[in-house]
């Protein structure tokens, strides 16, 4: 059985490093070489009083196998909040076991007790599995060019 929840403000550096092995994963196709400090250091800005951050991590049988990491911030388009959803991983050997799908859910079950106004990600343009499991869940396309800064 897997198990969702949310990581919490004053989360346990053990629980922290956890979730950061497991998301070793997602950076490895990212390859910075400081992958893994750059991981913790997000996990503990996230789980700081007053972050915008968000993390909820599936676990089955005391091993965390999947985990979604978001942001809330303010969207006119939207006239409210809105989640951006980060990432959205599953280890490679849990795949195609409905745990995306059931940490999605537990996302939008929580946007909707915060009265978020929506969602938005984006994924690979190949990537047909994960674009099948938002558009089973009610996501759209929304056709735009994202551009990135990096200091």
């Amino acid at each position: 059985m897997v198990k969702v929840y949310k990581v919490e403000s004053g989360a346990s550096a053990h629980l922290q490093e956890r979730v950061a092995d497991l998301l070793m994963g997602q950076m490895e196709a990212l390859g910075p070489k400081d992958a893994y400090s750059q991981l913790l250091t997000t996990i503990e800005l996230a789980l700081a009083p007053h972050s915008q951050a968000h993390i909820f991590v599936a676990e089955k049988e005391d091993t965390l196998v999947g985990a979604a990491f978001f942001n809330v911030g303010l969207s006119i388009d939207k006239g409210g909040h809105y989640i951006w959803l980060n990432d959205l991983y599953v280890d490679k050997q849990h795949r195609n076991q409905g745990i995306a799908k059931k940490l999605l859910l537990h996302v939008i079950y929580w946007a909707e007790q915060q009265k978020i106004k929506g969602i938005e990600l984006e994924t690979g343009i190949n990537n047909e599995a994960t674009k099948a499991l938002y558009n089973s869940l009610g996501f759209y396309d929304i056709i735009s060019k994202r551009y990135g800064f990096r200091f």
